[in-house]
C-alpha cells in the first residue's frame, strides 16, 4: 500500500509559477507516476506522467511546454512545476501512482494509488 500526499497547491496570479509536490510513503521507484486534475464540473483529466525509470514523460495537451514533471533521485517525490498559469489551470490536482506498468498511463483508470488532492487557483 502507498499513501500519496500532495502539497503545494495555492492562489496565483495568471501568468506566475507553482511547483507540487507528491511525497510517497515509500521509495516510489517500482512506480509509474501521475498527475491529475479535475475542475468544478468538469472530468478528471491527465496533466502529466512519468515512468519507473524517468525514461518516458507525458503531458496532456493543454499544459505541454508550459507544465514538468520530475522525480527525485531518492524516488520518494514527485513534482509537478507549473508555469504561464492560466485561470483554465484552476483545479484540484491528485496524484496517483501505479505498480503495474512500466510506461506511463494517461488514463486515471490506470492508477492503483491517489492522493487527496491540492488546490490551485489562478486568479485573472
Amino acid at each position: 500500500q502507498v499513501q500519496l500526499v500532495e502539497s503545494g497547491g495555492g492562489l496565483v496570479q495568471a501568468g506566475g509559477s507553482l511547483r507540487l509536490s507528491c511525497a510517497a510513503s515509500t521509495r516510489t521507484f517500482p512506480y509509474t507516476m501521475g498527475w491529475f486534475r479535475q475542475a468544478p464540473e468538469k472530468e478528471r483529466e491527465f496533466v502529466a506522467g512519468i515512468s519507473r525509470y524517468r525514461i518516458t514523460k507525458h503531458y496532456g495537451d493543454s499544459v505541454k511546454g508550459r507544465f514538468t514533471i520530475s522525480r527525485d533521485n531518492a524516488q520518494t517525490t514527485v513534482y509537478l512545476q507549473m508555469n504561464s498559469l492560466t485561470p483554465e489551470d484552476t483545479a484540484v490536482y491528485y496524484c496517483a501512482a501505479d505498480s503495474r506498468s512500466s510506461g506511463v498511463r494517461t488514463s486515471e483508470h490506470e492508477y492503483e494509488y491517489w492522493g487527496q488532492g491540492t488546490q490551485v487557483t489562478v486568479s485573472s
